[in-house]
C-alpha cells in the first residue's frame, strides 16, 4: 500500500472557503482550483497512492471547511489533520471537540519557520503547550513543520508528552538553518516517537522530479531514523525507491505505506 502524507487542497472559490486574515502566505493563483480534490483523485491514480492524509494548510488557519468537504467525499480512503491557533485561549477545547465530533483527525500540527511568526512564536508559549497536551490526551499525532533551527525548542515539549507521535515535515527545512542546528534534528531520531517525513526536497533541490543531488543528505537523515521511523510525502513515490535503494524492498515499503497503514488503521 501506498500511502501520501502531505496532500494540501486549495480551492478557487475564496467565498466559500476563505483564506484566513493571519495566514503567513496566500497558495499561487494556479494552486487554487475549482475541484482540488477531483485533481488529487485523478493523481493518486497516475502515482497509484492508494490513501492519504489531507494536510490541512496554514493559509486557512482554523477554519477547516475545505478539508471536511473532502473527507466526506471520500471517507474510506482518506485521513485529515487540524490547526489551532496557540494564541487562542480556547483552541484547546475546540481541539478536543472537532476530534471528538470526526473521528478521521488523526494530528494537528504546528508550524515554526525563521521569519514567519504568524501562527506561532516560541514553543514554550504555555499556548503551544495546552494544545499538545489536549493531543497527547486524544491520542493523535502532533505534526510539526519547522526549520532545523526550532528543532531544539521543541525537544522539551517532544519529551514531555513520550507516548504522543511525533511527525516532522519536510526533512525540518534544511536550508532554513545550518550544519549545527540540523544536528539537533538528527538527534530528534534519539527520540522513540519521533517520526521523519520524506517529502519537500523540492524546497531545496531544482533537479526534479526525483532530485538524486539530494542523496547523500537525505541518506544521512534516513540511516537517523531508519525504515520503521519515515514516512513519504510529496513529489513521486519513486523518489522514495530512488533515495533509499540501498534499503530492502520491505524497508522501502514501509516508508511509501506500510508504517502509516498500520499506525493509522488504514
Amino acid at each position: 500500500m501506498i500511502v501520501e502524507w502531505n496532500a494540501h487542497m486549495f480551492s478557487s472559490d475564496e467565498t466559500k472557503y476563505p483564506f484566513h486574515p493571519w495566514a503567513a502566505y496566500k497558495p499561487k493563483p494556479e494552486m487554487r482550483l475549482e475541484d482540488p480534490l477531483g485533481d488529487y483523485l485523478e493523481r493518486m491514480k497516475t502515482e497509484g497512492i492508494d490513501r492519504a492524509v489531507l494536510v490541512h494548510p496554514e493559509p486557512y488557519g482554523d477554519d477547516h471547511s475545505l478539508v471536511l468537504d473532502c473527507l466526506q467525499r471520500e471517507p474510506d480512503i482518506f485521513k485529515i489533520t487540524s490547526l489551532f491557533y496557540p494564541s487562542e485561549r480556547d483552541s484547546p477545547a475546540r481541539l478536543k471537540a472537532f476530534v471528538e465530533s470526526e473521528p478521521d483527525v488523526i494530528a494537528t500540527r504546528f508550524h515554526r519557520l525563521q521569519g514567519k511568526d504568524e501562527y506561532l512564536k516560541d514553543f514554550r508559549d504555555p499556548g503551544v503547550e495546552a494544545i499538545w497536551e489536549t493531543a497527547a490526551s486524544l491520542g493523535i499525532w502532533v505534526e510539526l513543520h519547522i526549520g532545523s533551527d526550532f528543532a531544539l525548542s521543541a525537544r522539551r515539549l517532544i519529551e514531555a508528552f513520550p507516548s504522543t507521535l511525533v511527525l516532522i515535515d519536510h526533512l525540518a527545512e534544511p536550508h532554513t538553518a545550518d550544519g549545527v542546528e540540523f544536528a539537533h534534528v538528527l538527534d530528534l531520531a534519539n527520540l522513540d516517537n519521533v517520526y521523519m517525513k520524506l517529502s519537500g526536497i523540492n524546497h531545496f533541490k531544482t533537479d526534479a522530479p526525483l532530485y538524486e543531488s539530494a542523496l547523500p543528505f537525505t541518506r544521512v537523515v534516513a540511516a537517523a531514523f531508519g525504515a520503521d521511523r519515515m514516512v513519504w510525502g510529496s513529489g513521486s513515490p519513486k523518489i522514495v525507491d530512488t533515495h533509499l535503494a540501498h534499503w530492502s524492498e520491505a524497508d522501502r515499503a514501509k516508508v511509501l505505506g506500510e508504517n502509516l497503514k498500520s499506525l493509522l488503521g488504514f
